[in-house]
């Protein structure tokens, strides 16, 4: 779908300026921004009944919780590539005209035992994430969920929740929605070294009020159904202190479609650093390894680091670099050896309204980028103009 350049135009025109939080990685809790220390207040009178608060008002829709979003950008390719197709860039895949990447509507419906959570949405991001899943060719209708889970908090469990349902993965320092990370484009190890989500049960405790560890019993990497069916395991743990958060992912089991040989291993940690609330920065590194069916196997490896500061209360500056080891070609359909790094300007002037402006420098050691009716390159660079406005949440 194309957006008219006019139209974005006009969207960016009409910024309006207010407070903009620190966004942390994906699926990596943050802890709570540093505050003030206030000075020791006299302490209150007790309460009489008549002054005792009237109740609350009743939630608008019921306990149910609505948001949304509507994502759009415009990229421009140094190397003019065949078809305007970019390289390695997997929610941004066209250079030239403002394409529109997602739109997408998130209900939200928990008590204090049962819940469901559903992302439902279209755009040229929930067409790739279900790319390669079977099931979502075969019925269509599948392609439009990013997420469909039914959530079980038993009572006296301390904190325990239960998901069975179709729920993205908790690998990974970035999320599929760009508003929720740092920079606009995601990185090689999000496109390459990791899946986007999974389907089967899911299972979070907290072991302390710092450590939190999970289980899941899934099918393939990015499969709702029909491959694989819940054969394999994940386990997760997530440590979170004043100022870093440590959270580490091991998922182990067969993933090729059809075959009943043949795992696929993959661990994906992640260092979060919070030591002020301008500041963040992260760490993530990820190693992969697929049996081939019938003997052998292939192998991936990264490393990424970014960093974002908070300006002022609107602007925001963020980096981020990364190398990817594609070891045997079975990502990239290449052997060779990644390297990206990117510079990111943010604009947030209102609750609903977001603005990035961002430069990206992807190289590898094989001529690997099209550059049109040119010999390939080695390198390619990219400029991109990203536009995401949220909807609520709406209670």
């Amino acid at each position: 779908m194309r957006i008219p350049i006019c139209i974005l135009a006009l969207v960016v025109s009409s910024w309006s300026a207010t407070a903009a939080d620190v966004v942390s990685p994906a699926d990596v809790p943050a802890p709570a921004a540093e505050t003030t220390e206030q000075a020791p207040q006299a302490p209150a009178e007790p309460a009489k009944p008549a002054d005792a608060p009237p109740p609350a008002p009743p939630a608008k829709y019921g306990g149910w919780v609505f948001s949304g979003l509507a994502d759009a950008y415009v990229t421009r390719n140094g190397n003019k590539p065949t078809g305007d197709l970019n390289g390695l860039q997997n929610f941004d895949l066209h250079s030239g005209a403002p394409r529109f990447s997602l739109g997408k509507f998130t209900i939200d419906k928990s008590d204090k035992v049962l819940g469901i959570h559903v992302d439902v949405g279209v755009g040229e991001t929930m067409r790739l994430i279900h790319a390669t899943d079977v099931a979502a060719q075969e019925h269509k209708g599948l392609r439009y969920f990013e997420q469909m889970y039914a959530i079980f908090k038993p009572n006296h469990a301390h904190g325990t929740e239960i998901d069975f349902g179709q729920f993205v993965t908790s690998a990974g320092a970035e999320v599929i929605e760009s508003s929720s990370n740092w920079n606009y484009t995601r990185s090689l190890l999000f496109a390459w070294a990791i899946p986007y989500y999974h389907s089967g049960f899911k299972v979070t405790t907290p072991v302390t009020k710092e450590l939190t560890v999970g289980v899941q019993v899934v099918n393939a990497w990015n499969t709702v159904w029909g491959s694989h069916t819940l054969s394999n395991i994940g386990l997760t743990a997530a440590l979170t202190k004043a100022k870093y958060t440590w959270s580490t992912n091991y998922y182990e089991g067969a993933s090729d479609f059809g075959k009943n040989v043949g795992k696929r291993n993959l661990v994906d940690s992640t260092i979060l650093l919070t030591p002020n609330s301008k500041f963040n920065a992260y760490i993530n590194g990820d190693w992969a390894r697929n049996n081939r069916f019938g003997g052998g196997y292939d192998q991936w490896y990264g490393l990424a680091g970014a960093a974002r500061y908070q300006l002022t209360k609107i602007f925001a500056v963020a980096a981020r670099t990364e190398f990817f080891n594609d070891a045997n070609g079975f990502s990239t359909g290449v052997k060779q050896t990644l390297k990206e790094g990117t510079a990111t300007g943010e604009a947030k002037l209102n609750d609903h309204l977001v603005g990035r402006l961002e430069f990206r420098h992807d190289s590898s050691d094989h001529a690997f980028f099209d550059r049109g009716k040119l010999a390939p390159n080695k390198s390619q660079n990219t400029l991109t103009l990203g536009i995401v406005a949220l909807l609520g949440p709406l209670k």
